[in-house]
């Protein structure tokens, strides 16, 4: 799981702003050729360079010198976790996809080889893949990812595999798409092999554990462990329905069916009954409101219960059955009573996060302690300083609007395309990037809505795009020594423990390499192969 999630444009930083200032002309237009040479150079760089065994981390300082995913990352690992090894195999699909060229095509095998050499035995995969093996995976974990305050999902080495964030799915669709472009048995094994893992590990009643096979072995400061509850968080429910819905559209796989069914019924039974008819983002076998991260106290949750809402009229979608819709404008009504105030909706927030079950009163988390050996959460009811995981920014005007517009369908309107009603099995999409990738990367802005030229221009001499790395962490010492360090400073003003080795923000943020950033800008680029060429059809 991962905490708030901030964007930053992928243009940004001296480098490329000078090499834009330096290249009027090309930023004045970029022709066919222009864009095509572009992306083989910024993929060469990425590939060559880049690349460890196929696959790749988030960011990387020029020299290589240190390297992150969401955390601090060995030599020897890759990212799975978006937008690491498997978002980049799918953004060289569609690159081959748009231009037919081989480089991309063999750039997606390596990527296919590297996820599929860290496969965990059950079918999954965890957030990152070690090449130096389990050991070194191990020390990773009781060292880097032990000291992350804020990041307790890395504190501990399972030795299972994850649904969170969807890594372990957006694996199971990228080898769905590379099998898929030239039927290469080489790939269908271990596609299967996901497929397996995510039937598996459904409970019977529907929803799915964050992590599995299940290992209860771990106590959290004391806590219950949480990866066995049934999770929506993250997207872990919709991601798996999805996953699972592509492989029966691609492959007509008729095996998924049940779990796609069972997956959708488990939100119509999370649904809590009145008077608050909302979602919890975890759940106990029983259906009980649950607890995980210490962040994360048992309650229920208005984004949550946002997002299932816009699942269930996906589902509807879907299926055509209106059970899926009626209980929804309970959930809209609900998410109305709990605004904000409008002297507390600042800088658009509009809703608190968590909700206490019974009361609807909100909960807020007053943070004690300055690193993971020592931080605390206490639940309090008021917004005050020094608490976190306030406010979301909810859209109901939008959520109504949305819902209004599917109930003026006829049920045949709202259903076409539905693969579970074809007849016929339907071809995925061509592009599978087809907006800015965001996972959890705290380097990756909000897109500036920037031009296929100011792209070119901005890739450098060595062949990427340079990247303020604002994201940054303090590196991993011995307890006792970086205790006797001073503390470093956030962007925000707030001072953090040296031992301390989670994600930070930075005001002074070095200058590198993102796989975000490329994956960004290639999109960018193929679009802008895509308008071309219906220009050129149009000429």
């Amino acid at each position: 799981m991962t905490g708030a999630i901030t964007r930053r444009s992928a243009l940004a930083g001296a480098g490329a702003l000078a090499l834009l200032a330096a290249a009027p002309a090309m930023a004045a237009g970029a022709g066919r050729e222009t864009l095509l040479a572009t992306m083989r150079r910024a993929t060469r760089f990425m590939t060559d360079r880049v690349a460890t065994e196929g696959g790749y981390v988030w960011s990387y300082l020029p020299d290589m010198s240190r390297r992150w995913g969401e955390m601090e990352a060995k030599p020897t690992m890759i990212w799975v976790q978006d937008p690491g090894t498997a978002a980049m195999g799918h953004l060289f699909l569609d690159a081959w996809h748009a231009t037919g060229e081989e480089q991309y095509y063999r750039a997606a095998e390596q990527v296919a080889g590297a996820l599929v050499r860290g496969q965990h035995p059950s079918g999954g995969w965890h957030y990152f893949i070690d090449f130096g093996g389990d050991a070194s995976a191990r020390d990773w974990h009781e060292t880097i990812g032990r000291q992350g305050r804020r990041l307790e999902e890395f504190r501990h080495y399972y030795g299972n595999a994850t649904f969170d964030d969807g890594g372990t799915v957006e694996s199971g669709k990228f080898l769905l798409r590379l099998y898929l472009a030239r039927n290469d048995p080489t790939w269908r094994a271990p596609l299967d092999r996901v497929v397996d893992f995510v039937l598996d590990a459904q409970y019977p009643i529907g929803g799915w554990p964050q992590r599995f096979p299940i290992d209860r072995s771990y106590s959290n400061g004391g806590l219950p462990d949480y990866t066995a509850n049934i999770t929506f968080n993250d997207d872990v429910a919709s991601n798996n329905i999805a996953f699972l819905m592509l492989v029966h559209q691609a492959l007509g796989e008729r095996r998924v069916l049940d779990s796609i069914r069972r997956g959708m019924g488990v939100f119509l039974l999370a649904q809590q009954g009145q008077p608050q008819p909302g979602w919890a983002l975890q759940y106990t076998r029983e259906l009980e409101p649950a607890g995980a991260r210490t962040s994360e106290p048992p309650s229920l949750a208005t984004h949550t219960t946002y997002a299932c809402v816009q699942q269930l009229m996906q589902f509807y979608r879907w299926t055509g059955d209106s059970k899926y819709l009626a209980r929804i404008p309970e959930a809209i009504a609900w998410l109305e009573k709990l605004q904000l105030p409008p002297e507390r909706q600042l800088n658009g927030f509009t809703h608190p996060t968590f909700i206490e079950v019974g009361t609807d009163r909100a909960l807020y988390l007053k943070e004690s302690g300055s690193w993971t050996g020592d931080t605390r959460n206490e639940i309090v009811y008021e917004p005050k300083d020094g608490v976190s995981w306030v406010n979301r920014k909810l859209d109901l005007a939008r959520l109504r609007e949305g819902y209004r517009r599917l109930l003026a369908l006829s049920r045949n309107e709202a259903t076409r395309g539905s693969p579970l009603l074809a007849r016929d099995r339907i071809p995925l999409p061509r592009y599978f990037v087809v907006r800015e990738v965001r996972g959890s990367d705290l380097n990756i802005a909000e897109g500036d809505g920037r031009r296929a030229a100011d792209v070119v221009a901005a890739l450098n001499r060595e062949g990427y795009w340079p990247t303020p790395l604002r994201a940054t962490s303090n590196r991993w010492r011995p307890p006792a020594e970086a205790a006797l360090l001073p503390p470093s400073r956030a962007a925000d003003g707030r001072l953090l423990d040296a031992r301390d080795t989670s994600p930070y923000i930075t005001d002074t943020p070095a200058v590198g390499i993102s796989t975000g950033t490329y994956i960004n800008n290639m999109a960018v680029l193929i679009r802008a192969l895509d308008d071309t060429a219906r220009l050129d059809k149009k000429a």
